[in-house]
């Protein structure tokens, strides 16, 4: 691994050690270079000051949200709706990397703010190409997590192209991370074990929990799925993120009430910019604020139990498992990059 590299991962231990346990950090959020955007892009992010769907936001940006919402920290990576693509698989190998080097920079400049997070494409870029970029997001950025989104970019979950790129991801020490969500038929909960079974004691991390743009109907029975997929795969950890909040809620208590390792394996985040983390971080706080008076909430599961969120459980949810597992997943992988504990 370069050694640059291994000094910032070394250093972001290090910060994430002394500070876990006060830590608020988003799971979620899409950085990009807004300052770069040109053509189309450019022309339409000038044309209206109104929200659209994949409105890209700078890390600058996203740092000043972080303040108003009382977040300390963000996993960041590419948003895939302002990287250009074109038929040409080198071309577009050449446009995303300039995306995830957007993210490393970011990472360099506040590296007590921002955890980086690569982004590859089998389909856009080839295999060949994915698995090339693979390994420049680990071995020379210093990425732990890379992640593919099969709902975007098209392409199935469990496809052999989406395997290799795993399968070599997990090689390198890093972690795999998707997309998982119910805007598409790409990402099914059947498609996901799958992909768990393959390295069932290497961990995963699934975005959204089967969240997504599909309509609150259609959504519930992946919703459900996820919740009992979690329950057989603990290997599968989970961002909180563009998911019916009732749902959230009852995945919340159902893995709470779980236990250890499960009450571990859930993070929240906001999905920025599809989401508002002012938004979504003031809801967590209000929601985990109702669960801890159990004795008066609806679910009789809290009435049951009431107190069973502590502290130190919310805090968890709120940013403690996120540090845990990068502290976890940064040691592995400068273990396997040979760059000590």
């Amino acid at each position: 691994m370069n050694p640059a590299a291994i000094t910032r991962i070394r250093q972001l231990v290090a910060f994430l050690e002394a500070n876990q346990r006060r830590l608020t950090i988003d799971a979620d959020v899409h950085a990009s270079d807004v300052a770069g955007l040109n053509g189309d892009l450019r022309r339409r992010y000038e044309a209206s000051p109104d929200y659209y769907h994949g409105r890209p936001i700078s890390a600058e940006d996203i740092l000043t949200e972080m303040a108003m919402a009382g977040v300390d920290m963000a996993l960041i990576w590419q948003n895939p709706s302002v990287t250009p693509y074109t038929d040409d698989p080198q071309q577009n190998f050449e446009a995303l990397l300039a995306a995830n080097r957007y993210v490393l920079e970011a990472a360099g400049r506040d590296p007590e703010k921002f955890i980086p997070g690569g982004w590859v494409d089998p389909r856009a870029c080839g295999v060949e190409g994915a698995l090339r970029m693979v390994e420049t997001l680990v071995t020379e950025f210093g990425f732990l997590f890379v992640k593919m989104n099969p709902a975007q970019n098209r392409f199935p979950i469990d496809s052999e192209p989406v395997r290799r790129v795993t399968e070599r991801i997990v090689e390198l020490g890093a972690i795999p991370a998707f997309h998982f969500g119910v805007d598409t038929p790409f990402t099914p909960a059947e498609g996901l074990e799958r992909i768990a079974a393959l390295n069932p004691y290497h961990p995963l991390l699934a975005v959204h929990m089967g969240g997504g743009g599909a309509g609150y109907v259609e959504a519930d029975d992946l919703y459900r799925q996820a919740r009992e997929l979690g329950l057989r795969r603990p290997n599968i950890r989970f961002a909180l993120s563009a998911k019916r909040d009732t749902h959230i809620e009852s995945d919340l208590i159902t893995y709470q009430l779980a236990g250890e390792p499960f009450s571990r394996n859930l993070f929240c985040a906001s999905d920025a910019p599809y989401g508002r983390m002012t938004w979504n971080f003031g809801g967590f706080r209000a929601m985990f604020a109702s669960l801890q008076h159990g004795a008066r909430h609806t679910d009789p599961r809290l009435r049951a139990q009431p107190g069973v969120f502590s502290e130190a459980s919310v805090q968890g949810y709120l940013g403690g498992n996120v540090a845990e597992f990068a502290i976890a997943g940064y040691r592995f992988l400068l273990k396997v990059q040979g760059g000590g504990k």
